[in-house]
This record gives structure tokens, C-alpha cells and sequence, in this order.
């Protein structure tokens, strides 16, 4: 016996209506299961990480800054400092003059920047920047933060060769950029002091220490330097008399000091005229200031016009009282030094070596 027109056409409907439902749930299923989409190939090259532990010989804590970096902020610092695109022509970055296999200073007497321009200064080591005795940057002390510091050399005809507004144009372009901004900020917008804050922060977290000295000095590790080593740092705090301009943690005062570096004494003038440009005052002729001396050893050539070759020369200038000129710092003077104790206060610079983990640019960037 057939079963009714009606009632056929139900049990036809109910089967379809249960297929349907069927292969919703399985695609509702199937999307709920399914592993999310990896991350972009720049986020798992440069992850956020907690801020780094103070090592050890740094006595300071992020927390004592007014405003301490955030890992976020860090984050975006860290692929804006090694971002070529900041320059005006796409080859230029912080990184390229500060490079972190040589603790963010570089080998040569001079910088490099945009079109091969040659600058008449070398970059300065900018390791342990976070907590300065004075808030003075470059070596002439022409920016008062790390944040000015930071914004200088991108608007430098000779280093990046960019203008502020046309760097934060092209930045602005780079869409992958904005979700960090907004990580970073709250907001997706970008604009040079943000810029220059995130860069400024990844700089504050550029930390060295833990050096055989420290593990002498503080530890009391007898085994971790040489009788070099230790006399040298009795003649740095000592008769050498070292520590008059270098001193703290990061071994400098922050301020400036005539040496006699790049003076002339036919033509009574210097090469580089220092901090008199930017104070206007005639007594700062010839007048750079006190870099650090942490991972020294790694920042050959030294001053601020990479002049000296070697440690060796470097103490040597100064054993000999620098180079006579009428701005001379009076702290400057001949010091009654033997050859042996010359090499033993480099030995106690070498011993300045941090055994931080090295910095690395990032493998990839937000485009």
C-alpha cells in the first residue's frame, strides 16, 4: 500500500532539512577545530619578551624611570631601530652605523650614512642609556633625551637623509605596522614621538654587564680576572686618576671634557669644534662627552673622531696629558705611568666585556 502524496513530501523535507543541519554542525565543527592562522613571518621574528633582567653591575632598575618601557613598546623599538625604510633612500637604519656586534658602536673612524656620505664623527656607544647622570646625548650633548637622540639622525642630511614627515608618510603606508602601534600605544596611529619613543625604549633595554670585572668587583670571583686586570683597576681609581670623568655604573658622568682630540696647534683651531656649537660658549672648544666604557674592547677606533687605533694608544694619549691647547681640561695631565702599567689598565678595560646575550635585527619586518 503507497503511502499519501503529504505525507512522503514531509518525510522527504524532514530528511533534507536534517542533511542540512547535519553538515552546518560538521562545518560549525570543522571551523571550531581548525587550528587559527599562523603568525605573519615578522611577529615570530620579533615576539614580545619581558623586559631583560639588570645584570649584573647595574644598580639601577627599569621602575625608577619616570615612564619605564613596556615589552610592546620594545617590540616596535626593535623593528623601527633595524628598519631600512626610516631613510629617505631605503638603505639606512639606527643599526647601520649602531651595530650590535661591535655593543652598538662601529668599527670604522667614521660614520657612513646616505649615499655614502662620510660623517666626520664616529657613532657613540649607546649601551646602558636608560639612566644618564646628565641628559646629555650625542657627543656634543645636542639632544637632552633618548627620544631627541633618537629622531636626530633620521632628519641628518648625512646620515639618514629623511625628513620627519615624509619617514612617518611611509610608515604610515606599511598597513602590517599599525596593530603594533595600537599594541604599543592604544591607538594605530603614527606619528614621530611615538616613533621616537618605541626606538628610545628598545635603547633603554641595551644592557651590558655581568663582565669578568663585575664578577671580581662584586661577587668577589678571584679567578675571574688576572693581576693585570686588578692592578689596572687600582690605577683607574687611583693614581691614574681615571675615574674623575669616568665613574658609575656605566663608567662616565655624562658630561664633556676637552682632551685635546683633533686640535691643531699651527692653525690654533680643531677639526670638530664639539660642544662649543651647540652651548655658544668659547671655554667648550674641543669639548666631547665622556662615552662609556662598557664592552669597550669592542668599540675599536676610539674618540669621538675614531682617531686611535688601539686601547694601548687610547691610555697612551692620556699618560702623555693629551694634546696642549687653551681649552684643555685641567683634569688632563701627564701621569707618571710605566709601559707595564699602561698595558695593565687595559687589561681592566678588556675586563669591561659584558656577557649579555648579543643583539640580533630581526629576521623580518611588518610590510
Amino acid at each position: 500500500m503507497s503511502l499519501p502524496r503529504v505525507l512522503i513530501i514531509m518525510t522527504t523535507t524532514l530528511r533534507s532539512v536534517c542533511i542540512c543541519a547535519f553538515v552546518v554542525w560538521v562545518a560549525g565543527c570543522s571551523a571550531a577545530d581548525a587550528p587559527p592562522p599562523p603568525p605573519p613571518a615578522w611577529e615570530v621574528a620579533n615576539p614580545v619578551v619581558p623586559l631583560p633582567d639588570m645584570p649584573l653591575g647595574v644598580s639601577k632598575t627599569f621602575k625608577e624611570l619616570p615612564d619605564p618601557p613596556t615589552p610592546q613598546r620594545v617590540r616596535l623599538g626593535r623593528w623601527l631601530f633595524y628598519d631600512t625604510r626610516l631613510s629617505a633612500d631605503g638603505k639606512i637604519a639606527c643599526a647601520t652605523c649602531h651595530r650590535p656586534e661591535h655593543a652598538f658602536s662601529e668599527p670604522t673612524p667614521h660614520s657612513t650614512g646616505i649615499g655614502s656620505q662620510e660623517g666626520g664623527r664616529k657613532a657613540p656607544p649607546i649601551v646602558n642609556l636608560a639612566w644618564t647622570l646628565y641628559p646629555h646625548f650625542f657627543w656634543d650633548g645636542r639632544a637632552a633625551s633618548l627620544e631627541e637622540q633618537a629622531l636626530g639622525p633620521i632628519a641628518n642630511p648625512v646620515e639618514m637623509g629623511n625628513t620627519h614627515e615624509a619617514m612617518i608618510a611611509t610608515l604610515s603606508k606599511i598597513d602590517s605596522y599599525r596593530p603594533y602601534f595600537t599594541a604599543a600605544f592604544g591607538s594605530d596611529e603614527i606619528n614621530q614621538d611615538r616613533v621616537a619613543k618605541a626606538i628610545a625604549d628598545y635603547e633603554r633595554t641595551l644592557l651590558s654587564g655581568d663582565a669578568p670585572w663585575d664578577r671580581w668587583r662584586v661577587t668577589k670571583d678571584e679567578s675571574a680576572v688576572s693581576a693585570d686586570v686588578k692592578l689596572g683597576h687600582e690605577l683607574f681609581f687611583g693614581k691614574a686618576g681615571c675615574n674623575q670623568c669616568h665613574l658609575g655604573d656605566n663608567l662616565t658622568d655624562s658630561n664633556f671634557h676637552n682632551v685635546g682630540v683633533g686640535w691643531d696647534a699651527k692653525t690654533r683651531t680643531f677639526a670638530d669644534e664639539g660642544r662649543s656649537v651647540i652651548s655658544r660658549n668659547p671655554d667648550h672648544r674641543g669639548a666631547f662627552k665622556t662615552p662609556g666604557l662598557r664592552d669597550v674592547a669592542l668599540h675599536a677606533p676610539y674618540m669621538h673622531d675614531g682617531s686611535m687605533a688601539t686601547l694601548l694608544e687610547t691610555v697612551q694619549h692620556y699618560t702623555k696629558g693629551g694634546n696642549a691647547n687653551p681649552q684643555l681640561d685641567p683634569k688632563i695631565q701627564k701621569l707618571p705611568l710605566s709601559p707595564a702599567e699602561e698595558r695593565a689598565l687595559v687589561a681592566f678595560l678588556e675586563a669591561l666585556t659584558g656577557n649579555v646575550p648579543r643583539q640580533t635585527p630581526p629576521a623580518a619586518f611588518p610590510d
